[in-house]
């Protein structure tokens, strides 16, 4: 040690600028009108380590070299140290990996060089593996001449705000989604991976409730084990069926802390158990009308109740699948509408042209025949004057449902307008007398009396028929030809079936 720096030493003995402060402050207080004993209690306790000890955030003081010379109570509680000897003389590159010690220390030796500040959001991995993000200011620390002889280092724990900044980004992702008409299962995965990014140690699933109100189908799960879903899949709701078929059941949320022992899983249990499954949180999906939309469910490996954080998650995820799956349900009932008559719930016009050209094209590929029945009722005029138009729509009704009945899956039936229907058949073989035969018994089922509004209906209807590909190669082609024909079995007296008259014979 040099004479010089032993005899600033020497001057400052006993000259503890805290000190010094406490003696002009106590003055200060006792000359002061508000003196009530408080203000001496503060400054008394003024002393460095304890003040700066009372900070939650992270302070330290290093030299030149990047030593801690200093470092508060903060910093030795997340060093692991109990003294600051612990530390003492220690750098960045014994308390971090090589290489966010040597990105730190560069940063450091730049802004004491250049005696700036500065300030930056930076990740930190803590001794036990905890990352945690914090919002660190580096301050050239100088000394009375001005010279920059070391740094001062403050850090507040930001990680909640940034996991808060994370959630809003993910939740407006979704909302995003959701606005751009993604498909439903995607949009409910995406929920599914953001609570699971936000929560830890949980696997979260959705069930939504199928068209019967009944039961429960899959939504998304992207980690809970496929068979386990496939499992579960259908399930049907009820006061005891685990915490989702429970909750949707009571409208209400279902906590299981136990499933190994909870009443609730008494026929589920060793299913759930075997793939590991030991506690089950199960929240409603509500409708803004209070209609059971499905369930959201967080499962757990432990047996445990929720905390705080997963309950608010919770809600967060049930109320964007809520407006998700309302969405989705607008946007189906929007298409359903666009392309079926809201009388009768066939298809329209605007759904029947594309699928009648697919059955054909499927025809053309496979060698098979199609057939078309062009039908319209008979004096149907006159069953809405004698008994209105309300009966009218109920004949109307009944008949499509007789018509729906009488076909198979691969067929389709349409209403074209008014009392006009279309059946197309799609033919295995080209056995014409066989499809006569089912066009004629149909007939006789819509021919077959009704009761409505307490009348006995009797509804007849005329019949034209065109086969593909001897009457046509198009869809607008096979329905003019059987549109023709069911005017010649009206000219014939009505209540009849013509076949369209072809001198191409039917051969595919």
């Amino acid at each position: 040690m040099t004479d010089a720096t032993t005899g600033r030493l020497a001057a400052q003995k006993g000259s503890d600028p805290l000190a010094l402060l406490r003696r002009r402050l106590l003055k200060i207080a006792t000359a002061s009108d508000i003196d009530d004993g408080d203000s001496a209690l503060v400054i008394q306790s003024l002393d460095a380590k304890s003040l700066m000890d009372q900070f939650p955030e992270w302070l330290s003081i290093k030299d030149r070299r990047g030593r801690f010379v200093f470092a508060n109570a903060a910093v030795l509680s997340i060093a692991g140290a109990q003294q600051i000897s612990e530390i003492f003389g220690k750098t960045v590159f014994d308390v971090m990996t090589d290489e966010v010690a040597e990105e730190r220390f560069l940063l450091e030796q730049q802004l004491m060089s250049l005696g700036q500040a500065h300030e930056q959001e930076e990740l930190a991995r803590l001794a036990d593996g905890r990352e945690i993000w914090l919002l660190t200011t580096r301050t050239p620390l100088r000394n009375v001449d001005g010279q920059v002889v070391g740094l001062i280092s403050m850090s507040r724990d930001i990680t909640e705000r940034k996991r808060q900044e994370g959630l809003r980004r993910e939740q407006a992702s979704v909302l995003e989604m959701v606005a751009r008409g993604k498909p439903l299962s995607v949009i409910l995965d995406a929920i599914c991976r953001l609570v699971q990014q936000q929560l830890d140690d949980v696997v979260a699933s959705f069930l939504l409730m199928d068209d019967d109100g009944n039961h429960l189908r899959h939504g998304a799960a992207p980690d809970l084990p496929l068979a386990y879903t496939r499992i579960v899949d259908g399930v049907e709701i009820g006061p005891r069926v685990g915490s989702c078929g429970t909750a949707a059941w009571r409208r209400s949320p279902v906590i299981v802390r136990d499933i190994e022992t909870d009443p609730l899983w008494s026929n589920f249990r060793e299913i759930a158990l075997v793939f590991g499954l030991r506690s089950c949180w199960s929240t409603p999906i509500l409708s803004t009308d209070r209609e059971v939309l499905g369930t959201f469910a967080l499962y757990s490996g432990e047996v445990r109740e929720p905390t705080q954080r997963e309950l608010e998650i919770t809600c967060m995820a049930t109320d964007l699948a809520g407006i998700a799956v309302e969405r989705a349900r607008s946007e189906e009932r929007i298409r359903h509408m666009a392309h079926h008559d809201p009388l009768t719930g066939l298809p329209n016009r605007a759904l029947f042209w594309p699928q009648f050209s697919r059955a054909l094209h499927e025809a053309r590929r496979e060698h098979r025949c199609v057939t078309v029945a062009y039908i319209d009722l008979d004096n149907f005029k006159q069953v809405n004057d004698v008994l209105g138009h309300a009966a009218g729509d109920e004949v109307l009704k009944i008949l499509a449902t007789r018509m729906v009945n009488s076909i198979r899956a691969t067929d389709l039936v349409v209403r074209l307008g008014g009392d006009e229907f279309a059946i197309v058949f799609s033919n295995a073989t080209q056995d014409e007398a066989g499809i006569l035969r089912r066009l004629r018994e149909l007939r006789a089922g819509l021919c077959a009396p009704m009761e409505v509004e307490g009348a006995s209906v009797h509804a007849t209807c005329s019949m034209g028929v065109a086969f593909f590909p001897r009457d046509g190669a198009t869809p607008e082609e096979l329905l003019a030809c059987a549109d023709r024909a069911m005017y010649e079995a009206k000219a014939h007296g009505r209540d009849t079936l013509e076949v369209a008259r072809s001198s191409i014979p039917l051969v595919v």
